[in-house]
């Protein structure tokens, strides 16, 4: 059986994409490993939930290819445990068993698709591409997010205080008197956060405070 091999989980977050196949049927597993390298698509492969957590990353990119009834864990649950577990990769959920029911619950639970076995090598290959694009996307938000929380971790103290206050609505007036400090000061403290915040719009400056609450 392909294994991963141990990741730091403390290690920042990589663009360097892997399929991760979590799938009981070592066949299988090994079949599809055969397919992804001879489509240049780098993937390695667990036999359940428990290997998969016990060897990969938070900060791992990619995606994860599932079948739905894994021994111990099943898939639907372990899709569960991911996003608990802060696990931020893509779902392609695979079965040959499927029904209406079960295919409704995997997508509620965000998989980008949902496979019947035989798995068709056209529409396997499009579903994790497809995924792949939307974990280039998380790795990207990710990335404003931290530098986002960094640009306004060098605020002072008053120049949050008006940040707040500014993306609460309130005009300088009104920051001055709740600051018990004059206008100009306002003013002083707006335009220092607005440069090391890199926002040029009040629109700007709230989008980037939802990030911090």
């Amino acid at each position: 059986m392909a294994q991963a091999a141990a990741r730091d989980p403390n290690a920042a977050c990589s663009t360097h994409q892997v399929v991760h196949i979590v799938e009981d049927d070592e066949l299988l597993r090994s079949s599809l490993l055969d397919l992804f390298q001879a489509n240049g698509i780098e993937a390695e492969a667990f036999e359940d939930a428990a290997a998969f957590f016990s060897q990969v990353s938070r900060a791992t990119s990619g995606c994860l290819l599932v079948d739905v009834r894994l021994p111990g864990v099943g898939g639907i649950d372990f899709g569960r445990q991911l996003k608990a577990s802060g696990y931020d990769l893509p779902l392609v959920f695979m079965t040959a068993y499927g029904d209406v029911a079960t295919s409704v619950v995997a997508m509620k639970t965000g998989a980008v698709d949902f496979l019947q076995k035989p798995l068709l090598t056209r529409e396997l290959l499009d579903a994790v591409s497809a995924a792949f694009a939307i974990d280039l996307e998380n790795h990207q938000r990710r990335l404003f997010q931290q530098a986002v929380r960094e640009r306004a971790a060098t605020l002072t103290r008053r120049e949050d205080q008006v940040m707040r206050l500014v993306v609460s609505g309130l005009m300088n007036k009104q920051i001055a008197f709740e600051l018990g400090i004059s206008e100009i000061m306002v003013k002083l403290h707006r335009g220092s956060m607005m440069r090391k915040m890199q926002v040029t719009s009040l629109a700007e400056l709230v989008r980037h405070s939802v990030i911090l609450l």
